[in-house]
């Protein structure tokens, strides 16, 4: 195991359970993904709205205000 996994694992035992199978099963998918299915992977055409939506708001200045990034941040435990 690389120094930085053990490191990212030692932080994802610090949090709830619930968090911790929800890393799990997000570096399960990573260790099982084909090669070819990340190079063909496509967004859905939600997800190219909401990138579209996102980066408008972006050009515009609208951001969300940073205390509701840091309380986001707090829920998660960081």
């Amino acid at each position: 195991m690389t120094k930085l996994l053990d490191e990212a694992i030692a932080e994802i035992r610090k949090l709830p359970d619930a968090e911790q199978d929800r890393a799990a099963a997000l570096l399960l998918a990573l260790a099982h993904e084909q090669d070819d299915d990340a190079a063909n992977y496509r967004l859905t055409p939600e997800q190219v709205a909401q990138v579209r939506l996102g980066l408008e708001q972006a050009r515009r200045g609208e951001f969300v205000p940073e205390e509701e990034v840091e309380e986001m941040w707090r829920q998660f435990g960081r």
